[in-house]
């Protein structure tokens, strides 16, 4: 009995799928890159087309390899659903009203032109119109779990991708019912049977609405005054079971089912316990549907197929990269934020692989098709972080190409070096302003540009690794300010700028009082710490909303600031500060720098 146990496929396979989630998941998030890419090459690495190809040879492998691909299919499957339903949690009506232009405007022109364009190259070349469409809807789609944690939500760029991002999670519902519905009917190309599903499945999906309405937030009141996580769980996992079920009892795809019941819950105030409590199963179940996505991927085909697959590759993203840059442009976003989102944009997507599992279940397409395509997919989904790198790249050379050049004197006597004008740079560089102090800013990034010329800032467009201090005459500076959110360049510039510059004061902003330590021992005459003034600003704001005087307590924030200071300057060894010249003013900025942290 020990010995079946131990040879178990469903206990080796569970012991492969658990490893690579405690293994991928936390090595991913230390390097700040999305364990999609992991589970992709985990699944490429112990599937059948991995070391799995070598368990008859050596048995021990099995520990270490997927030995029943099909066992894993309902569990994938299931991972699909959850992912279509947290995406209906993560949508607001509200949020959705708020950038109605850009989502209903520019997310709509960018699926349904690159979709369009995608289709018709596909039935130049031989596809089947129905295949054509559901290839061309599915390689549309780009990837929300990649694009926003790397672009983000504030900046152009990410405030362009999500628009994008949002139409594609919200057509995803039209996208799977059109599909669906041509399911039985795709080869006979009759009209009659795709109506009766068309009818069906929307008064389906009206009546799932309008229970959701009115049975949900009982249902959920109820649950919650259990004070149950596990009756809350199975409450959630029961509405979307059940809303799958009814989708795919009329011919829909369950995850039409799945997501709208993720939309209705998201109406409700209990959406954020909802979205807390499937979240570990989504992501473990997630997992399981992209370790088999890795699954299907055949290093050997690809080999054989090499150039077919490059040139599919080449095209999807050189076409949707195209479209998406031309659009942007032509509703005005600046050359380098076309380019940089048109190119993070120009990869398929997870849901890519959802949309082709769906064309292939719906006969649109050949299963050695729908293969090809998951194969163009996952290495699209793989090299994701490099694209967004390379449009970084490209657009700040596109906007650096085309900036006037700005003339810097070469040699100012006593001004301030900025290095770095961001958020805290841009501040510090208004309070030199205001006390009329010699400055000059550098930076690198484009978009600062545009700020440092409406509020008439000297700013020098150059990377600050770079050796731009050395083209630079600095050595009667009045100081160097270090702003950047970057710990490891910081430190590395004030040991640089401490070895040439022994006698200038250098005043760094610092993550922590770890990170403050740091800087005090590579030679930084003051290290401000952003946990540390957050702290003092708040405490200050607390003591005079309670009635205090306003001098005793800035005069205590100045000695407790003092208090810490010594303190990091223990921790960091430094014994005597560097002898400084009095010409400057390192208490203006380095108080600047406080009041910016």
């Amino acid at each position: 009995m020990a010995s079946e146990l131990q040879m178990s496929p469903v206990l080796s396979d569970a012991l492969v799928i658990l490893g690579a989630a405690g293994i991928v998941i936390p090595v991913f998030a230390r390097f700040r890159i999305t364990p999609i890419i992991g589970f992709i090459l985990v699944g490429m690495a112990v599937g059948p087309y991995g070391l799995g190809r070598l368990v008859f040879e050596h048995p021990w492998l099995q520990y270490f390899s997927i030995t029943d691909p099909k066992g894993l299919e309902p569990f994938a499957e299931f991972g699909i659903v959850l992912l279509l339903f947290t995406i209906g949690l993560e949508l607001s009506f509200n949020r959705l009203w708020s950038m109605r232009r850009l989502v209903f405007g520019l997310g709509a022109l960018e699926l349904a032109l690159s979709a369009a364009l995608i289709a018709f190259v596909l039935m130049v070349m031989g596809q089947f119109w129905t295949g054509a469409l559901g290839l061309g809807l599915a390689l549309a789609l780009s990837s929300t779990a990649l694009v926003l944690p790397i672009s983000g939500t504030r900046s152009p760029v990410g405030k362009a991708a999500l628009s994008m991002l949002l139409f594609e999670d919200i057509a995803i519902v039209p996208i799977i019912f059109l599909l669906g519905a041509m399911a039985p009917y795709a080869a006979a190309g009759g009209m009659d049977g795709l109506v009766t599903t068309l009818w069906t499945g929307a008064l389906t999906i009206i009546v799932l609405m309008i229970a959701g309405r009115f049975l949900l937030p009982k249902l959920f009141a109820q649950a919650a005054r259990t004070k149950s996580p596990e009756l809350f769980l199975a409450a959630s996992l029961l509405v979307v079971i059940v809303s799958a079920l009814a989708t795919a009892a009329v011919g829909l795809s369950p995850i039409v089912g799945a997501l709208l019941a993720g939309l209705l819950i998201a109406e409700t105030e209990y959406h954020t316990e909802v979205e807390g409590i499937t979240a570990p199963f989504k992501g473990l179940a997630l997992g399981v549907f992209l370790i088999t996505v890795g699954m299907g991927v055949d290093l050997a085909v690809i080999a054989d197929n090499i150039t077919a697959i490059g040139l599919a590759v080449g095209g999807v993203l050189l076409l949707k990269a195209f479209v998406t840059g031309f659009l942007l442009r032509l509703m005005g976003a600046a050359r380098g934020t076309s380019i940089e989102t048109g190119i993070m944009m120009s990869s398929p997507s997870e849901t890519t692989l959802i949309v082709l599992s769906a064309a292939a279940s719906a006969q649109l397409i050949q299963p050695q098709t729908a293969q090809f395509w998951q194969i163009v997919t996952a290495i699209g989904l793989t090299i994701t972080p490099v694209l967004a790198l390379l449009g970084r790249i490209v657009a700040r050379r596109v906007d650096a190409a085309g900036m006037a050049p700005v003339e810097v004197e070469a040699h100012v006597p006593d001004r301030a070096i900025i290095l770095g004008y961001g958020r805290v740079g841009q501040l510090i560089a208004d309070m030199m302003t205001r006390h009329d102090r010699k400055f000059l800013a550098i930076d690198g990034d484009p978009t600062n540009i545009a700020v440092a010329q409406a509020r008439k800032h000297p700013l020098l467009f150059a990377d600050i690794s770079g050796p731009v201090l050395d083209r630079l005459d600095v050595s009667d500076a009045a100081a160097f300010i270090i702003t950047m959110d970057e710990p490891v360049l910081t430190a590395r510039l004030v040991r640089k700028l401490r070895n040439r510059h022994p006698a200038i004061p250098i005043l760094a902003r610092a993550r922590d009082s770890a990170h403050a330590a740091e800087l005090y021992r590579a030679g930084a005459t003051d290290a401000v710490p952003e946990q540390l003034e957050s702290s003092l600003q708040l405490s200050e704001s607390v003591l005079v909303s309670m009635g205090v005087a306003m001098g005793p307590v800035i005069a205590s924030i100045h000695e407790k600031r003092d208090e810490f200071r010594e303190r990091i300057m223990r921790e960091g060894e430094l014994t005597q500060k560097p002898k400084l010249r009095p010409s400057l003013s390192d208490r203006d900025a380095t108080q600047a720098l406080a009041e910016t942290a």
